[in-house]
């Protein structure tokens, strides 16, 4: 117990210990989660139970590097307002000592249960993982009940991230695994007491589904229903890029098809990214009360630049997104924010009927700012080149020729340009939410959905227009928080 207590208050004191200089941060975000200190990753236990929202996360908190893993805690009512809870989960056992991994949460009998893996790497290099259970009775204190799925056979201990839900009268797990054959595949359990679990086999993978080989590892799987379709979304490790997809280090993206209730197998048609941004991964879901299928994920990623982000000056590094809703049309997932965000919005202004003149650039003395949301609505869908420029450092454009929609900003590294890329057969509208180091673009009511972390100059708040051709639009913005 006294390891236990030391470490969870080891943590507190390093938030306490690093408060100020966190919070002087002129990169600080406003109105998303991010940690108190250290390092934040996966979103996970993303759970509304009684009205209140839960959201866990990966967290370091004793540097901004990714070492042993807690799991952190906000609460919500209004997924606007969030309130920091005490630790969940430590790393304080033989089965987690080197880190809580992903996992999900589930409401049953009056109680929340957690279900996360537990990580495990012994000096000689071997890795051990296991699939852990904890409970709770008031959703803020945790008490830890140990694995209850260990490694099977078929598989190497890149076997994690479990998401667990309800399916008529049994419970379903849905976990990221890697094969012996170093192929990446999304794998099933059952259980009729959250205790016990049977290992159903893979529901999809590499060489499945008509899938050839698509990435060594798939971390982060959540399968469920939306609009009368079975969803999975995953994050395959390891795929190459083609054309203007796949330039991340790793993607996230899904699947749409049909469950096999009796096979347990998911026939599915292509993978699609869910986000065409440099910074999202890991992205986790829930039902609502309201019936709505919400997303949050981590607005982040490991990469090579990773270790170039400002942030880390003060000793914070990484935050989640914004939460969105999902619907299906046309056969694809579209993502809009959360309608409660609108509680946000001050100081409106709006222009009608802007009109840009060909060549000529435009700002409004009113329309800038490091934390804001802002509405373009076009009265025709754009018909030459379009750019707008946000502090000198993000560029957005469309051309309708090539019908190629453009995200641009500066490398971390270097300052040089780097570019994300997606097809888009019109642009008829653009929802932007600006925060100080985050930008997150919504496409055509959420067609396509482009995220970004970028590190602008601090009295740098401009932003600006431009076209081509003459086009006119309306212009909707307000500040947030």
């Amino acid at each position: 117990m006294t390891k236990i207590n030391n470490l969870v208050e080891d943590a507190y004191r390093r938030v306490e210990q690093e408060q100020q200089k966190v919070a002087s941060d002129m990169y600080r975000l406003q109105f998303h989660l991010m940690p108190p200190v250290g390092l934040l990753n996966d979103p996970n236990g993303f759970i509304q139970i009684d009205e209140v929202y839960h959201v866990f996360y990966q967290w370091n908190p004793f540097e901004t590097a990714h070492g042993a893993k807690f799991w952190g805690h906000f609460t919500s009512t209004d997924l606007v307002n969030w309130t920091t809870e005490p630790i969940a989960l430590a790393p304080d056992q033989w089965y987690d000592k080197n880190g809580c991994y992903s996992g999900s949460a589930i409401e049953h009998d009056g109680k929340m249960y957690l279900f996360y893996t537990g990580n495990v790497k012994e000096d000689n290099g071997e890795r051990s993982t296991y699939q852990c259970m904890a409970v709770s009775e008031d959703g803020i204190s945790f008490e830890k009940k140990g694995p209850v799925i260990h490694l099977p056979k078929g598989y190497t201990a890149h076997f994690r991230d479990p998401k667990v839900w309800k399916s008529g009268n049994e419970w379903l797990m849905v976990l990221g695994a890697q094969n012996l054959k170093h192929e990446g595949e999304a794998v099933l359990y059952r259980s009729d007491n959250l205790f016990e679990w049977e290992f159903l086999g893979p529901a999809a993978g590499s060489q499945m589904n008509e899938l050839e080989e698509f990435g060594y590892m798939w971390e982060c799987p959540d399968l469920f229903q939306l609009d009368g379709h079975d969803v999975l979304i995953v994050s395959p490790q390891g795929l190459e890029p083609e054309g203007d997809h796949f330039h991340n280090l790793y993607q996230s993206g899904y699947f749409i098809g049909k469950l096999d209730p009796q096979t347990k197998r998911l026939q599915h048609g292509t993978f699609t990214e869910l986000d065409r941004g440099f910074d999202f991964y890991a992205p986790q879901t829930t039902l609502d009360s309201e019936g709505r299928r919400l997303l949050i994920a981590w607005m982040g990623i490991t990469d090579e630049m990773e270790k170039y982000q400002p942030t880390i000056e003060h000793n914070w590094i990484h935050a989640l997104t914004i939460p969105r809703e999902l619907k299906i049309v046309n056969n694809k997932i579209y993502q809009k924010p959360a309608t409660e965000l609108k509680a946000l919005r001050k100081n409106e202004v709006r222009y009608k009927a802007v009109c840009l003149e060909a060549g000529i650039v435009k700002n409004f003395s009113d329309i800038q700012g490091d934390s804001l949301e802002m509405q373009l609505d076009f009265n025709d869908s754009i018909a030459g080149i379009f750019e707008m420029e946000i502090r000198d450092n993000i560029k957005i454009s469309y051309h309708s020729t090539e019908r190629l929609f453009t995200l641009e900003r500066k490398n971390l590294k270097d300052g040089k340009k780097e570019f994300r890329r997606c097809a888009l057969e019109k642009l008829h509208k653009l929802h932007i939410f600006l925060d100080t180091s985050s930008i997150e673009i919504f496409l055509n009511d959420g067609e396509e959905v482009c995220t970004a972390r970028f590190f602008a100059k601090e009295n740098d708040k401009c932003i600006t227009f431009y076209s081509d051709q003459i086009e006119t639009f309306d212009l909707s913005k307000w500040g947030l928080k």
